[in-house]
């Protein structure tokens, strides 16, 4: 939200009061937020009784998204001034945003009543009110353009009402946002130099995308007013949008030089944290923390930074040690699986695979979003672990979820049907799906007749023998020495050499031809030399050994 209610009628005793509270607004514009309140707790001091104050304080603390100390601010100034207007304002959108539409609306009518007569105050009234509608989450937008057309009648040369109108049309209507740009141009037409303007037309190509415009207005408004902060903040999130976080934080240096204080800080280091600066994030959150900002956001952001740090040795007890503390602080309702997932993802890195699949396991209990994004990590834990049985499960799960599982999968699933279960049959029937969508494809033939062979030890009826010779035939001679295809290869040669070698189909002829297959894959392998009586010759003496004479001829 923007304070954008109109200063100039502002109906406070005393020209330095006015402009006092003038300042600090123009300050909560800025996003100078400290300096803002500190203004506004002198303003209260000195004049406790004039709710006007506490409605601007509340919009100071609302711009800063700290909701529960606007809603008190608003109704400390309706207990103290039932006299003016705002105050009733304040009241209302209390009331809206404890959802109590019908309450809310009462106040507003009671606002509007009390400033009837007086144009330029009714307009500022209306704008507190169509504020409210536009920027709390159960919006009021018809209403809240009905009630701005009344205040540009009221008055008409005030660009806080198109200001207003731009915002309500495009929360509106996102997807086409030519009527919101018509209403920041009458800004523009009403005050050229408006930086204000300029920006809600920039931040408008941000949101489509368009970095060369939203950029070339963020520029123009800089040039206008150097000290208008938002300008550069925005220019600084387009450009992290764009994955130039370079320039972005550029401007992110200026904007601190503009306000520099925690609140701008912690902006940034948010900023930071979705751009994956984390080198540079260390460094903000611990500036943040060695004057006293601290909470389960900042231990959130430490986690991750420290997670993904390579030049600290102690990186990743330290991601560890600022888990706990998050975890030891935040509310359950702010828990993301995510925390759980950097948890994992940190004991996976320490090699602690067990305490890792316990927080990815935990992690994926959280949603469904979870649950997908998690399974193949796990799935790959439990494989490394040999945990078949988890395994088996969680492709039973993804089966579920996603209605089949691709063929790389029902390949993974057979392998852990094949290995943890000693499942035989069950594994061959998901190896022979796999040959009927791909009749080529090797590593299931492999399978079924490691299965087969499984189910025929003694090599009684020599099951597997198909599904080796389907490997020689599709393996051809020249690919047999590929490091993907070596070891099958080998494998099938050596079943179907030995069939030939043993079996009732007995045939010598071919299975000296399959021998000598298998030495031109692996020339050194024993089995084959012997089978084909080659013998390795006797390793020549060493330099200066005598000879063993010749053993005298017998009478």
């Amino acid at each position: 939200m923007r304070s954008i209610l109109l200063f100039s009628s502002l109906l406070i005793s005393g020209l330095s009061f006015a402009q006092t509270l003038q300042s600090a607004i123009y300050k909560t514009e800025n996003e100078r937020y400290r300096e803002a309140i500190n203004d506004f707790k002198k303003l209260v001091a000195a004049d406790p009784i004039n709710g006007d104050n506490y409605f601007y304080y509340g919009d100071c603390y609302f711009e800063m998204e700290e909701v529960d100390s606007a809603k008190m601010m608003w109704k400390k100034g309706f207990e103290v001034d039932k006299l003016r207007a705002l105050p009733l304002v304040g009241q209302g959108r209390v009331l809206w945003l404890e959802g109590k539409s019908t309450e809310a609306k009462a106040e507003f009518t009671k606002a509007l009543l009390l400033v009837k007569k007086d144009k330029l105050k009714k307009a500022e009234v209306i704008r507190g009110i169509a504020e409210i509608y536009i920027e709390a989450s159960n919006k009021n937008l018809d209403e809240a353009l009905i009630l701005l057309e009344e205040a540009i009648i009221k008055d008409p040369k005030n660009e806080d009402n198109y200001l207003l109108k731009g915002d309500a049309l495009y929360a509106r209507n996102s997807s086409d946002a030519s009527e919101a740009l018509k209403a920041y141009n009458q800004v523009l037409l009403i005050n050229p130099k408006s930086p204000r303007g300029i920006v809600r037309k920039a931040l408008i190509y941000q949101r489509a995308k368009n970095e060369e415009e939203a950029n070339k207005m963020y520029n123009e408004a800089k040039a206008i007013d150097p000290t208008y902060a938002p300008s550069y903040r925005l220019n600084a999130e387009l450009f992290m949008m764009f994955g130039k976080n370079k320039k972005a934080i550029e401007n992110w240096e200026k904007y601190l030089e503009l306000n520099n204080n925690l609140e701008s800080r912690y902006r940034y280091a948010n900023a930071l944290f979705g751009a994956k600066e984390y080198t540079t994030l260390l460094q903000q959150l611990d500036y943040l923390q060695g004057n006293g900002l601290t909470n389960f956001y900042t231990e959130r952001m430490y986690a991750f930074a420290y997670s993904e740090n390579n030049t600290d040795s102690l990186a990743l007890d330290k991601a560890l040690a600022a888990s706990d503390r998050f975890f030891a602080i935040v509310p359950q309702d702010k828990i993301s699986f995510q925390d759980y997932k950097l948890r994992g993802t940190i004991y996976q890195k320490k090699g602690q695979d067990s305490l890792a699949i316990s927080e990815y396991e935990r992690a994926s209990t959280l949603s469904e979003t979870a649950a997908k994004e998690l399974s193949t990590e796990l799935i790959k834990m439990y494989n490394k672990n040999k945990m078949y049985e988890k395994t088996i499960t969680a492709y039973e799960k993804r089966r579920i979820m996603n209605g089949k599982l691709t063929p790389q999968e029902e390949y993974d699933l057979g392998k852990a049907i094949y290995s943890g279960r000693n499942d035989y049959k069950t594994a061959d029937s998901i190896f022979q799906g796999l040959i009927k969508m791909d009749s080529t494809y090797v590593p299931a033939y492999i399978y079924r007749a490691r299965c087969n062979y499984k189910m025929d030890t003694n090599n009684e009826k020599w099951m597997a023998f198909p599904f080796y010779l389907k490997v020689t035939e599709i393996i051809k001679p020249e690919d047999r020495q590929a490091a993907s295809k070596k070891t099958f290869a080998l494998e099938a040669l050596r079943y179907v050499a030995d069939y030939y070698s043993k079996s009732a189909e007995k045939d010598l002829a071919k299975a000296k031809f399959y021998f000598e297959e298998i030495l031109k894959v692996e020339p050194n392998d024993a089995t084959a030399k012997k089978a084909l009586g080659i013998k390795d010759p006797a390793p020549a003496a060493a330099p200066g050994t005598p000879t063993k004479p010749a053993a005298a001829p017998k009478n």
